[in-house]
């Protein structure tokens, strides 16, 4: 009875983080699929080595920014970094706002590049802050939500509040 109502706690959480709040994108169900009885902790040593790499990357692209001149290659190569293993994790508003301070910063918008940048920085630090409670309660289950699982509370979920969606 208590790993039911944890996997409908896990689902509700997901599709929170997904749907409503927009901060994950169906990549991250993708990955999910992926952990079993074999590499249990798979989906909490992705996110961990993500969170890692991205702030490690966002440090950088920060010091570069106030570093005269300025290296707009080295730059250029943590937003592209940042926004490749965004979007593989599925960190959908962390690779939105990647976006849209790399354009300004390829447009050679320093300013704009800036203010973006902090606004990606919150966005980073809400995706760390949302995901850590949603992991310890994935963990907890000692119990692998099967894809079928995963699928079927998206599928639910997304047939309820978008009806057109869930039609052939």
């Amino acid at each position: 009875m208590e790993s039911r109502h944890l996997r409908e706690q896990i689902a509700a959480m997901r599709r929170s983080l997904i749907f409503v709040e927009g901060i994950l994108d169906l990549q991250f169900t993708e990955l999910e699929k992926l952990q079993d009885r074999e590499n249990p902790n798979f989906v909490e040593k992705l996110l961990t080595l993500y969170l890692r790499e991205s702030t490690r990357q966002l440090n950088t692209v920060e010091k570069s920014m106030e570093t005269v001149p300025i290296d707009f290659r080295k730059v250029d190569i943590n937003f592209n970094c940042i926004a490749g293993s965004s979007a593989s994790i599925g960190a959908r508003k962390v690779l939105m706002e990647t976006h849209k301070t790399w354009k300004l910063w390829q447009e050679r918008n320093l300013e704009g590049a800036k203010a973006a940048f902090q606004e990606l920085r919150k966005e980073h630090d809400t995706f760390k802050a949302k995901l850590q409670p949603y992991i310890q309660v994935f963990l907890s289950t000692h119990v692998t939500c099967t894809p079928e699982f995963i699928y079927f509370s998206c599928f639910l979920y997304t047939t309820h509040c978008f009806p057109q969606y869930g039609r052939n």
